[in-house]
């Protein structure tokens, strides 16, 4: 594609007209969010897990247990921190800004280093003490308008490590550079010129041989940009496809022969956000559409096919393979409607609880050559699904994902391990008073790919007000971390990691 044509379509030309002409809402001048959760926080011990991160961090852990030789190296964690600035304070969990937290594993000792990810929006807004920007799901009065989809980067969700590079991930525009040993902000990424500020998931797909996939959704223009990177760091492809009615896609998965997106129908509405709505709320669900299934080859991406659910809506995707029949077999994390997204993450930034939806494992075939795509619920409360990395676009046995659900408070309190074939799961609980993060699989060195090896991630203690650092052998969840790395202090709760071995 010409470099002319590829920012008629998905950069700064297309959405620097539509940003100018944005009339930000104006809301009562006294918010009251800050106050709110000031005073809930003592009759609610969950809500410590959401206070504002505003400084740097660095400890080293207290250890009990001994951690194996397979997860010596560095576990990187990306999520929001940054909530309120003097007394404003966000009105959505993923508008807070970046912060990367780096747990070094060596020598069965642990040490963190936490660090706020200095955007160019996070610099300017510390420097004036105030919010000078709107964001994903708040608008403040007098807040400028974005020029560009980075004036709103707030660098907050994933991590990846390529060619010894070390990218915070956010959803709708340009990765972050940080050193990998310091976190210290290097800038922006910029894969070639005419991509700059262009969007880049936080949820790319590493394949076996190393090549990185990956999109971005431009939501003003209904445009979808794909990337191919090879594990040299170095883009290789990227294209945009115009797609009508695009909807907010978090996350998809890769196969041996193609890429595979599940488009729930939320739907942006670009009259709202002309007048005044944040970018979330210029958003409609509209369940007439169901759930759509676009699948792209990966070789010739003007091979695409477009497939139908019922309706329904998701953020993150397990895995897919492809059977000798052609048929793509992917499963994903099910909610029947986005109510999470719109009340239960903007619920817990004022000190209130509410659980709208509840998340199911679903299990989808899509049979390319009849044209039709099935699914089917297991009944089992899910989130933050992860494989082992070496299946990636291979047939796949297990899901690692948090689950256990409390009925007084917001997130999970254990981490599983299900046979997605057969239903049958495998847990091990914290208990009512931590909540689980995301935990990943760490491979045992040498073994074959889904064999048994580790699983580490971090949960926040509610009654100490500390996060800690487990590791579990993944085929025993059941008996208990077999070490575990406490920190002298609490950090928010995150989004997503990934293990990078020394």
């Amino acid at each position: 594609m010409q470099r002319r044509n590829f920012l008629r379509l998905a950069g700064a030309g297309v959405l620097t007209p539509l940003f100018s002409q944005l009339a930000l809402a104006s809301q009562q001048a006294s918010d009251t969010w800050a106050a709110e959760f000031a005073n809930a926080q003592a009759a609610s011990p969950w809500i410590a897990a959401y206070r504002s991160a505003n400084r740097d961090l660095a400890a080293d852990a207290e250890i009990s247990g001994r951690f194996p030789a397979a997860v010596q190296g560095v576990l990187y964690r990306n999520g929001p921190a940054v909530h309120q600035l003097g007394d404003q304070r966000y009105h959505h969990w993923f508008d807070g800004d970046g912060m990367m937290q780096r747990f070094a594993i060596g020598d069965n000792k642990v040490r963190h280093i936490g660090k706020i990810i200095r955007t160019d929006k996070y610099q300017a807004e510390a420097a004036a003490g105030k919010r000078l920007f709107t964001a994903f799901g708040t608008t403040f009065p007098g807040a400028l308008a974005p020029t560009s989809p980075d004036s709103l980067n707030v660098a907050n969700t994933s991590v990846l490590a390529l060619n010894g590079e070390l990218l915070a991930l956010w959803e709708g525009g340009s990765a972050y550079r940080l050193d990998p040993d310091t976190l210290q902000t290097r800038g922006p990424k910029v894969w070639r010129d005419d991509l700059a500020a262009v969007p880049f998931s936080a949820h790319p797909r590493v394949d076996t041989d190393g090549t990185v996939w990956n999109f971005g959704i431009s939501m003003p223009d209904d445009v979808m940009v794909l990337y191919q990177i090879g594990a040299d760091g170095n883009l290789r492809k990227a294209e945009a496809l115009k797609i009508p009615q695009i909807a907010m896609v978090h996350d998809f998965a890769v196969t041996d022969k193609h890429l595979v997106f599940l488009l729930p129908p939320l739907i942006f509405d670009r009259d709202k956000f002309k007048h005044g709505s944040s970018f979330l709320d210029a958003h409609i669900w509209r369940p007439q559409l169901g759930m759509r299934v676009l699948v792209v080859d990966k070789h010739d991406w003007s091979k695409r096919q477009w497939l139908e659910l019922p309706a329904g809506f998701l953020f993150h995707v397990g895995n897919a393979w492809e059977d000798a029949q052609g048929v793509i077999h992917i499963d994903y994390i099910h909610t029947d409607q986005p109510s999470i997204l719109f009340q239960d993450t903007r619920d817990v930034m004022r000190g209130q609880f509410s659980r709208s939806a509840l998340h199911h494992i679903a299990r989808v075939s899509i049979d390319t050559a009849k044209g039709k795509a099935s699914q089917e619920l297991l009944p089992i409360d899910s989130e933050f699904p992860r494989i082992d990395p070496r299946l990636t676009g291979q047939r796949h046995q297990h899901l690692y994902h948090a689950t256990e659900t409390q009925a007084d408070r917001p997130g999970f309190s254990a981490v599983a391990r299900t046979n997605i074939e057969s239903g049958k799961t495998d847990k091990y609980s914290y208990g009512a008073g931590q909540i689980a993060e995301e935990h990943i699989f760490v491979p045992e060195p040498g073994s074959a790919a889904g064999a048994a090896g580790w699983i580490v991630g971090t949960s926040f203690d509610l009654q100490k007000k500390i996060t800690r650092l487990s590791c579990f052998a993944s085929d025993r969840l059941a008996d208990g971390p077999v070490a575990q790395a406490s920190l002298p202090y609490a950090l928010p709760l995150g989004l997503h990691g990934n293990f990078v071995k020394a």
